[in-house]
């Protein structure tokens, strides 16, 4: 639901997905930083803060209905698979977890593209 009552409620489910996204893309990030092959992540540590932006400003697109809003979202689910791929490659908890939230984006950012409204 809007937080305000002329906020675009049909953008709800997608605006909760892109934030909850986004703080999981955060986490990942720092949590990726402290491992001992952080190194090895430079591909993975830059996706995740790429995705993390987008999906902020997805949430910000939608939340003031702007006529972009499902050309962004498109773009978001294409950040959001590629992080998803990126995250999965490796085994730790947090990547594991982040990649399965990105997923969920994606797919709620699919959907927003295509919706009629």
């Amino acid at each position: 639901m809007g937080v305000l009552s002329d906020a675009p409620k049909h953008m709800d489910s997608c605006i909760n997905a892109c934030a909850k996204c986004a703080q999981a893309c955060e986490e990942c990030f720092t949590a990726c930083l402290q491992e001992p092959d952080a190194k090895a992540r430079a591909k993975c540590i830059t996706i995740l803060n790429d995705c993390a932006e987008v999906c902020m400003q997805a949430v910000q697109y939608m939340a003031r209905n702007s006529d972009f809003s499902k050309e962004f979202c498109d773009l978001c689910a294409k950040i959001c698979d590629a992080c998803a791929k990126e995250c999965e490659m490796f085994k730790d908890k947090h990547c594991q977890e982040c990649a399965q939230i990105c997923r969920q984006c994606a797919e709620e950012c699919r959907k927003m593209a295509m919706a009629a409204v």
